[in-house]
Order: structure tokens, then C-alpha cells, then sequence
């Protein structure tokens, strides 16, 4: 049997782990700063809760879970032989992987609208699935960190969100632009260019941007039957590149307007706050998941071609599909996997990041294992992680495990440290060594 993992999935060596938990502490350490509460759900959904919300595109990356014993006795044989591949798959999938966690979230609030108060304020640190093309910096399972906050139309939360956005990049010295848009911006332009009602056409487009350039774009809204004078009229809107400008070409459309003053209200509250980040106006920001409603938020590295790092956005009518109508949201996303890759290519992990014990104690023969193994548990029970190596004599095989496992100190016992009640610990990095009692030990350790 050949050996290997699905495409677009990765295994993690403990070191990597140790880097994995101390860039998530970081995140949800700015989370607990907000004032965001965690939650959890389900590896899976129900295809219901799932689709129709992200899109044509969103939905054919959904990972679908074949249903419990013969899926077959109760399958649709009419779209089977006629290769309606929707329906089949529809007929023997009840559930699927979660694609994100902010659909899995709409659907948490309404279940749970007895048990919470509005605002209400979750973050959320999970796994999610996407049968997407693996390539560098995307994954098919990867980690999403999100905040959200349901119940409340303030714009302080947008600004809120930036500030997270910024505060958590700025910790792991990681440069970033956060760009920010007004998805009803865009329908308002494909409405003053006459194609109102293909604005999502349009934007699923636009949202391509950067990736296919403009000629691709073009290219794909001709082929959607989107005329050139049409298009013409929305890369005039594309070009402008802050406030000022967009301003200057509005119409006197009530929607664009208003959708402008609620980015320029966002600036305003975070005037004179001094970030540590660029923060950018970028009228090209599309989006393309389709349940987004209001500003939009995209974040990049300023020097590291990874893509992006978090992305987000307010989405006022996404609890109404399960029930609960009127309850407006807004949350983002950072991109674990990206996050942790530029940290990687740019060493900025701390080198002294502890993946194993601080202190492997090893022993000559079996009666000085004995007291090794007491001495072991002692600093355990001092809260200190320790190990002991399992088989005593050679003390080269003893160092080179102590090393492999990335400890910072081996404490060795033989005859004079038993009468001594004493042991040896060596410094593995200084090379230090001293005979030190096990308090003592401990208290260094400490």
C-alpha cells in the first residue's frame, strides 16, 4: 500500500504545532482584547444549511458526506441516467464539510437566539473544507480564525474589526494594507452602467481582478453578456483609487451615496487612532461569497506574494435564510495557513518556541533509574514538563534524544548523585553544568 495524505492536507511535526499554537494564542489573545467570547461547531452541516451560500463557485468547492449504509437503494436513478449530477449527488448526500464558519454561525444564532444576548460577540478558531486547486498558501483543509458580532448596524463594529485586523498584525510583525469596500458600492456602479440586475455577475468577476487582470475580466463579463460600453463605464469606477475621486464621478444615485457615507463614517472613527497598517479605500475589492450586504474587508502582505491573509465583510440577511430575520452582522477572517507560511518564510516564529520537555533526566543503570523516576515526577508535580529517557546506560543515545526532542536541559543521575541527593544538569545550549539538589533544580528550571 502506498502511503500518503489526500491532496491539499498536511501533517504537523511537533515543532510546527508549537508554532501553530503560539501564532493562534496571538490571534485570540487581540480576540479576548475585543471582547469576543469563543464557540464551536460541527465538522459538519446539512448541504441545506450550506448551500446557495457562496455562490455558484462557493458551492461547487463544497466537500459533500455520502449518507449512512446503501446510499444507493434510495438514490435518484432518473438523474443518475441523465447525468444531472446536482440532483444525483443531492439524492445520496444529506451533509457536508463546513466551507467557512460564518454560514455554520447565522445558523448557530438562530438555533441558539434563546441563549444569547445581542450584540453578540464570538470569535471562533476551527477547521474548514474547500475541494479548491492546492497550491501555494491554499489548502483543501485549513484553519479559519473569525470574529463576528450579530445584532447591531453600528459601523463602530467595522472600524472595530479594522482595528483587530491591525493590532493582530502588528504583533507578529507582519506588514500588512487592509482594504476596504461598500459591496452595495459595486451594485450601484453596475446599475449607472445599465446592468443592474447582474451586479453579482459583475462582481464575481471583478473579484478576479488581481489574478486575471483586466483583460480577463472583460473577457469573462462578455462571455456572462455584459456589453463593452457596459464595462467600459464600470473600469472608469475601477480607476479611481480613493474617496475624493469615486466621489467625483457619482450620479446622484440615494444608494451610492449612502454606501459611501458609510465607508467614509468607518474612516472617520478611525481618525488620529494612529494604526500600525496601511488602510486603504479599493473600489476593485469585490468579495465574491454572495451573502456580503455592506463594507468589505481584504487583507495582504505588503512584502510577501502569499495572496490574501483575511478577508470579511457585513452580511445583514444571512440569519433571515434560517428563520430569524432583521438580525444584522458583520465579522472577518484570517487565513491561518497563509499567516503561518509568512511567518515561516520570514522567520519570525521566536526561536526559543518549546515543542517538547525542558529537562530530560537520564540515568546509568537501573537502581539510579529508580531515583531518576522520582525525581521526575518531582518536577512534574512543580508544573514543570520533564521526561525521563526509559532505558539507562549509554548516555550519548541519552544526550542525542534530549536533543532530538528539543529540551533545554538534561539532568543526569548516578551513584555520587544518589548520595548526594543531587543531580547533574547540563545547560544543552550553553553546555553549562552544574550538581544542583532537586529543589534547586526546579527552582532554575522555574
Amino acid at each position: 500500500m502506498k502511503v500518503g495524505l489526500p491532496k491539499g492536507t498536511r501533517d504537523f511535526l511537533p515543532i510546527e504545532l508549537a508554532k501553530r499554537k503560539w501564532m493562534f494564542g496571538i490571534i485570540e489573545e487581540v480576540f479576548k482584547t475585543y471582547a469576543y467570547v469563543p464557540i464551536e461547531t460541527p465538522v459538519m452541516e446539512n448541504l441545506s444549511t450550506l448551500t446557495g451560500k457562496y455562490g455558484e463557485e462557493g458551492d461547487r468547492l463544497l466537500f459533500k458526506v455520502l449518507n449512512n449504509g446503501d446510499y444507493l437503494s434510495k438514490s435518484d436513478d432518473q438523474a443518475y441516467q441523465s447525468k444531472d449530477s446536482n440532483s444525483f449527488t443531492t439524492s445520496i448526500s444529506k451533509r457536508g464539510m463546513r466551507y467557512d464558519l460564518t454560514v455554520p454561525f447565522a445558523r448557530y444564532v438562530v438555533m441558539h437566539r434563546n441563549d444569547i444576548s445581542l450584540p453578540f460577540k464570538r470569535y471562533q478558531i476551527q477547521p474548514v473544507w474547500r475541494a479548491d486547486r492546492p497550491q501555494k498558501g491554499r489548502y483543501q483543509e485549513f484553519y479559519q480564525c473569525d470574529v463576528d458580532v450579530v445584532g447591531s448596524k453600528s459601523l463602530s463594529y467595522e472600524a472595530e474589526l479594522i482595528q483587530i485586523y491591525d493590532d493582530v498584525f502588528a504583533r507578529l510583525n507582519i506588514p500588512v494594507i487592509i482594504r476596504l469596500n461598500h459591496r452595495q458600492l459595486l451594485s450601484g456602479i453596475a446599475g449607472i452602467a445599465g446592468i443592474g440586475d447582474q451586479w453579482l455577475e459583475m462582481t464575481m468577476a471583478i473579484d478576479k481582478l488581481d489574478k486575471i487582470g483586466e483583460e480577463g475580466v472583460r473577457k469573462e463579463l462578455t462571455e456572462r453578456g455584459i456589453a463593452e460600453k457596459a464595462q467600459d463605464k464600470i473600469f472608469d469606477f475601477l480607476a479611481q483609487k480613493d474617496l475624493a475621486s469615486f466621489r467625483s464621478l457619482i450620479l446622484n444615485d440615494p444608494q451610492v451615496l449612502a454606501s459611501l457615507g458609510e465607508v467614509e463614517k468607518v474612516f472617520a472613527y478611525l481618525e488620529n487612532l494612529n494604526l500600525k497598517n496601511q488602510l486603504q479605500f479599493d473600489i476593485t475589492l469585490a468579495r465574491g461569497l454572495g451573502y456580503y450586504t455592506g463594507c468589505i474587508f481584504e487583507v495582504t502582505a505588503v512584502d510577501a506574494e502569499m495572496g490574501s491573509l483575511g478577508g470579511g465583510g457585513r452580511y445583514d440577511n444571512l440569519t433571515g435564510v434560517f428563520g430569524w430575520p432583521d438580525v444584522p452582522g458583520v465579522g472577518i477572517s484570517f487565513g491561518a495557513e497563509r499567516i503561518y507560511d509568512v511567518l515561516e518564510a520570514k522567520g519570525l516564529f521566536p526561536a526559543d518556541l518549546q515543542n517538547g520537555p525542558k529537562v530530560l533526566v537520564a540515568a546509568f543503570d537501573e537502581v539510579s533509574h529508580l531515583y531518576a523516576f522520582k525525581c521526575v515526577s518531582k518536577i512534574r508535580e512543580a508544573g514543570i514538563a520533564a521526561d525521563l529517557y526509559p532505558d539507562p546506560g549509554k548516555l550519548k543515545k541519552q544526550f542525542k534524544y534530549a536533543t532530538d526532542l528539543g529540551c533545554a536541559y538534561i539532568a543526569i543521575v548516578g551513584d555520587e548523585e544518589m548520595q548526594n541527593n543531587t543531580l547533574n544538569l547540563k545547560d544543552l545550549t550553553s553546555g553549562e553544568q552544574d550538581s544542583l539538589t532537586i529543589e534547586e533544580i526546579i527552582q532554575r528550571l522555574k
